[in-house]
């Protein structure tokens, strides 16, 4: 297979926690995978890949675990780029109908299903054969990350060929216009209920371990436990903080 499938466990009803990368570092995502967690994902909205470091990436890790491509948008262009590269899944965003929703199943799977071009040097390396079995194995999500989403959630949930929803709570705020969880609680949680009722996993974006734990004990089947910019960053600060110590950094330290 070009892939570790992420099908077999979005059916078996697991918890699935994920690692999200956006540095685009090859070396992490190969650490990340050898950390076997349920699935990677590689953002290439907002992170740092390029079309080399995808390929290399996936090609790394798409063997131990299932890579979860974050497209740029919802064109046939960017989707058919991460799966040519040999992603397991992609993760559209900004889904806000059902006719985008549909796009995005179309553009994901080869004629009859749909209207992805076959070819791409991964793909086709095993034959033509190989490449139509792994079509069969694609997994396609959703963003809901909008108030129009969230409005249209039922009818998105529906669609045909649509393995799992997703819920991100930053642009969610961002078209709300409104931090108050409380307002953002009930968004989450309608789209859960119509994963639910439609048979379909529902994500959510996480900071840390923590916060996955309590998504999935609030029923959402994928959570992120870990991202690797948090984890730089804080991983650093605890490093300088633990070699300096209180009393070894007076108030005169140039570095502060």
């Amino acid at each position: 297979m070009l892939f570790e499938s992420l099908k077999p466990a979005l059916h078996a009803g697991a918890p699935l926690d994920l690692i999200w990368l956006a540095l685009g570092s090859v070396p992490v995502a190969e650490f990340a995978a050898r950390a076997r967690p349920g699935a990677l994902v590689l953002d290439l909205q907002h992170g740092l890949w390029e079309r080399g470091t995808l390929e290399a990436a996936i090609g790394a890790a798409a063997q131990r675990v299932p890579v979860i491509a974050r497209c740029a948008e919802n064109t046939h262009a960017a989707i058919a780029q991460a799966l040519d590269a040999g992603a397991a899944s992609v993760l559209v965003p900004l889904v806000e109908t059902a006719g985008e929703a549909r796009r995005a199943v179309e553009a994901s799977r080869y004629p009859p299903h749909g209207r992805r071009s076959g070819g791409g040097v991964r793909p086709l390396l095993a034959g033509v054969d190989a490449m139509l079995a792994a079509d069969r194995e694609v997994a396609v999500g959703v963003l809901i990350e909008t108030a129009a989403g969230v409005a249209n959630v039922e009818d998105i949930a529906a669609t045909p060929g649509i393995d799992y929803l997703f819920i991100g709570t930053g642009d969610l705020a961002l078209s709300r216009g409104t931090h108050d969880a409380e307002v953002l609680a009930r968004d989450c949680e309608r789209v859960l209920q119509a994963a639910r009722r439609h048979g379909l996993a529902c994500g959510l974006f996480t900071a840390d371990a923590e916060a996955a734990r309590r998504a999935f004990a609030e029923g959402y089947r994928m959570a992120v436990c870990a991202n690797d910019i948090d984890l730089v960053r804080n991983g650093f600060l605890a490093a300088r903080a633990h070699s300096l110590g209180a009393a070894a950094n007076p108030a005169g330290n140039p570095h502060e």
